[in-house]
């Protein structure tokens, strides 16, 4: 099987996480695309984050119905916290090895990857799809350390959206896609302001989570000091 594993807060869940979600698992073919929501992170400060059991629960609508996409709690049921390469080989083990695992990553959280723990060993248990997420760039993967040499005239091509996708090889491992996808502006940041403005979500949340939020009041005290974005 071909297996698409998508983390985050999901804090809310929003129209363009679904919309990414079906575009890459139409894409790239996959047979399951499985959401992984975060779990509570210690020491959080109030506030910030709505807790795991609503941001579930809103996947769980969100999802409920589409074809081939799955929700997994394996970072929520973990009390420490959650590191990617624990995560893939919990999955790993609950897939098989002959499942191909293919890991959704924004660009701009890609280019932290050499900063994750056992990144090297990471690249080497997945396949990492990494999406455009303006306003950075294909181009800053050039030089960027535990990859190899990339061709720069199809990182400008895929800026460009010239070109929609590159396969990267990578020795030892299972290789990155690089995807240019249709800009999408919804941002859950915008989500979170518009609720504690009391101003309408209607076109950028699903119906189902918006009547969540709604029924239980969430995100109407939250902050934006910590830059979370879901």
């Amino acid at each position: 099987m071909k297996i698409g594993l998508f983390g985050g807060t999901f804090n809310p869940i929003h129209h363009c996480h679904v919309l990414v979600a079906e575009d890459v698992r139409d894409r790239l073919q996959l047979d399951r695309m499985v959401f992984i929501p975060s779990g509570d992170p210690p020491h959080k400060p109030a506030g910030v984050l709505e807790a795991a059991h609503h941001r579930v629960e809103m996947v769980r609508l969100a999802i409920e119905g589409r074809a081939g996409f799955a929700l997994s709690l394996v970072e929520v049921e973990q009390k420490e916290k959650s590191y990617t390469i624990e995560t893939i080989r919990r999955l790993r083990k609950d897939y098989g090895a002959a499942a191909e695992l293919f890991f959704l990553a924004g660009l701009d959280a890609f280019l932290d990857l050499p900063g994750w723990k056992d990144a090297a060993v990471l690249l080497g248990q997945c396949r990492f799809v990494v999406m455009s997420r303006p306003p950075f760039r294909f181009a800053s993967l050039a030089d960027m350390p535990l990859l190899p040499p990339l061709d720069a005239a199809a990182l400008a091509a895929l800026d460009a959206r010239q070109q929609d996708r590159c396969d990267v090889p990578i020795d030892g491992g299972a290789g990155l896609i690089l995807l240019s996808l249709a800009p999408c502006e919804v941002s859950a940041s915008e989500v979170r302001r518009r609720l504690r403005a009391r101003l309408s979500v209607s076109n950028l949340l699903p119906t189902s989570v918006e009547s969540y939020i709604m029924r239980y009041q969430l995100y109407q005290e939250e902050s934006d000091r910590t830059g979370v974005e879901g």
